[in-house]
């Protein structure tokens, strides 16, 4: 008995420290508060209330006990059950009311969307093809540009080939010609010689045929 006794003693309650009373001045404070008692105990579980669900009316019963016919007479506590009935009657109605204004509203949302969506692919694959376009122009020029330097390169050269070659036969036909043909009138044309300086346009005449 004395054992019994004693296992069923509780131990005593560790004493609570005093805390000093803090009175929050605005919302932020208090949520402080809050969380400042969470953290000290965070093994504890928080419980987190569930959603509350959309109100429904109360579904319509499957059998009807309580029938009075038409010949049956209306007691004093008759139109209390009418005035309950009709109440959920109008509940049944807004409600009804309700959800068909919101399944409106979220077809007209869903349009809406598929609207907005429709526009933003349309504006996307306009500002792609302007991508496109610039790209592609951006890389016509470029390869146009490679065209006119592999040219002027090919010129260059084909001139220095011309200027190795070409002046002395220019000079010899120069200087071999005559300025005056005897007997016969005198053309004056232009005739390329070579210097050292570069090119220059001489005079030379040959006679009419």
């Amino acid at each position: 008995m004395a054992s019994s006794a004693a296992s069923s003693v509780r131990p005593p309650r560790p004493k609570k420290e005093p805390q000093a009373l803090i009175i929050p001045k605005n919302a932020a404070e208090e949520q402080k508060l809050k969380l400042e008692r969470l953290m000290k105990n965070p093994d504890k579980a928080v419980p987190i209330p569930e959603k509350m669900s959309e109100w429904a009316p109360r579904p319509p019963p499957e059998f009807v006990r309580d029938v009075m016919g038409s010949s049956a007479g209306a007691g004093s506590g008759e139109f209390h059950v009418y005035r309950h009935l009709r109440r959920r009657e109008y509940q049944r109605q807004d409600y009804m009311d309700a959800m068909a204004e919101k399944q409106k509203l979220d077809a007209e949302f869903q349009k809406r969307l598929e609207r907005n969506k429709i526009a933003a692919e349309e504006q996307t694959a306009k500002r792609r093809k302007k991508r496109q376009k610039l790209k592609e122009k951006k890389l016509l020029a470029k390869k146009m540009k490679l065209e006119q330097k592999k040219q002027c390169e090919g010129g260059s050269f084909l001139t220095q080939e011309s200027n190795v070659h070409v002046p002395p036969v220019l000079h010899w036909q120069a200087g071999s010609l005559p300025l005056r043909h005897p007997g016969g009138p005198m053309a004056v044309t232009k005739a390329t010689a070579v210097s050292r300086t570069g090119l220059e346009e001489v005079g030379r005449s040959r006679p009419w045929n």
